[in-house]
């Protein structure tokens, strides 16, 4: 018999109360529970990213998390990334440099790319950053390590570089 336990979470801005299975993995959640189905289940082993969502600010793989383990955790999702109808920066650079052709990796190519550059701007270094005691500068270079966990099947990634560098 599975076992149940109560989760709270703040998704999107708004908060949640559920029962649910202890086996229950977020991405599962989201997209069964709470129809928030931006983040995708490419591989669910944790290897492709589709399901990259913002846990805590953080960005992190849902198929891999356990709902429970996230117990009164703010949770941002693609459909909570921008402000009423205004699409976030990195939606639009998204669109405007046309960094997607099917589209299925682009939920969680934003939200690793919001993550991302929270990361830099908190001075995170990243395995091909030259001085890890300065301040990171995010290159081409960079950026692509800084994103290597998001793989885009139709090898849009020239576009999803260039956007992001006209974000960052």
């Amino acid at each position: 018999m599975p076992e149940s336990s109560s989760v709270s979470l703040r998704v999107n801005g708004a908060e949640h109360s559920l029962s649910i299975d202890t086996r229950t993995s977020l991405l599962d959640l989201l997209r069964e529970q709470l129809d928030l189905t931006g983040a995708k289940k490419g591989c669910d082993h944790g290897q492709c990213g589709a399901c990259t969502v913002l846990i805590d600010g953080r960005r992190a793989i849902s198929c891999l998390a356990l709902a429970v383990a996230h117990d009164g955790a703010e949770i941002t999702t693609i459909e909570g990334l921008a402000d009423g109808d205004a699409a976030h920066p990195l939606q639009a650079a998204f669109v405007e440099h046309d960094a997607f052709q099917c589209g299925y990796c682009t939920p969680g190519q934003i939200c690793s790319a919001v993550g991302m550059l929270d990361e830099v701007e908190r001075g995170w270094a990243s395995h091909v950053t030259d001085d890890v005691a300065a301040e990171p500068r995010l290159t081409a270079a960079e950026i692509r390590e800084r994103m290597s966990g998001n793989i885009c099947r139709c090898g849009a990634y020239p576009n999803i570089v260039a956007a992001i560098e006209e974000v960052a």
